[in-house]
């Protein structure tokens, strides 16, 4: 009698997909590592709420901030750079001129740097990280100037200084004095100018990666128009705008010296081979 042959077992059962295969949204960058725009979101509304609340909750005493005015002014008195009011005066004539500078302080802070970010997420994936660290870090900073260094801006010293709060006076979409935001809002978190900071961010990310020249021109100005917007709007003096630049440059190099995602590992030499 012949005996059949035991019947093969049945071929095992497919691994199960990792947690990175199963979530969505997913995005792999060139050293392996993963991104889902998703978390993006979620991490950079919550850092923001939370620097948000750290700096409105720290806005140091009026005498404190009106202290460090004058330590600025009378610096840039030194260097000749106390020409803040005389480009407000100047500005005051052309209302137009001066409501368009309210509208660029008062929006293109977020959408701009909104649109960038998501430029970056797009199709340079790899330099994403540390760009966006860069951007993280400098916030950072910034907080840390707002507690150490509160500072009365030009728009707030007594009015024998001449400076008008044009945010107030002409058309907008906000105003420091509004009463939701004069209560949240840190009125002496002038230094470092985050304004001027995330510009130079902005500007840093897109002239690179652009072809289009125009586009190029248009992010290199944006700077440039960031900070006549905030000196003509009273809401910095010029060396805010230098504290956000120098503000970056330190955040570029200790996001660089600390960010791994999406960097690739340096193909050795001949000479190594």
């Amino acid at each position: 009698m012949t005996v059949a042959p035991p019947a093969a077992p049945p071929p095992p059962d497919p691994p199960a997909p990792s947690l990175h295969r199963r979530l969505p949204g997913r995005r792999v960058l060139g050293n392996g590592a993963v991104l889902y725009w998703w978390v993006e979101v979620a991490f950079i509304a919550a850092y923001y709420a939370i620097y948000s609340a750290i700096r409105n909750l720290n806005e140091g005493g009026t005498s404190v901030a009106r202290h460090h005015a004058l330590q600025i002014i009378g610096f840039q008195a030194h260097l000749s750079l106390n020409v803040e009011h005389q480009i407000q005066q100047w500005a005051l004539h052309f209302t137009p001129f001066v409501v368009a500078c309210n509208y660029f302080y008062g929006s293109l802070h977020f959408v701009v740097t909104a649109a960038v970010l998501f430029y970056l997420y797009t199709p340079w994936r790899d330099d994403y990280p540390l760009w966006r660290n860069a951007m993280a870090v400098a916030t950072a900073l910034a907080l840390l100037g707002f507690i150490f260094f509160p500072l009365m801006p030009p728009r707030l010293l007594p009015a024998h200084y001449g400076f008008v709060d044009t945010l107030a006076k002409y058309p907008t979409f906000w105003s420091f004095k509004s009463g939701a935001i004069n209560k949240i809002s840190n009125q002496f978190a002038a230094m470092p100018s985050v304004h001027c900071a995330w510009a130079l961010w902005c500007t840093s990310v897109v002239v690179p990666r652009v072809k289009r020249n125009w586009v190029k021109v248009l992010a290199i100005l944006y700077p440039a128009c960031t900070v006549t917007a905030i000196v003509l709007t009273a809401n910095h003096y010029l060396l805010d705008a230098v504290g956000g630049f120098v503000t970056l440059g330190l955040a570029y190099a200790i996001a660089r010296a600390c960010t791994r995602a999406g960097r690739r590992p340096v193909a050795p030499g001949p000479a190594a081979t």
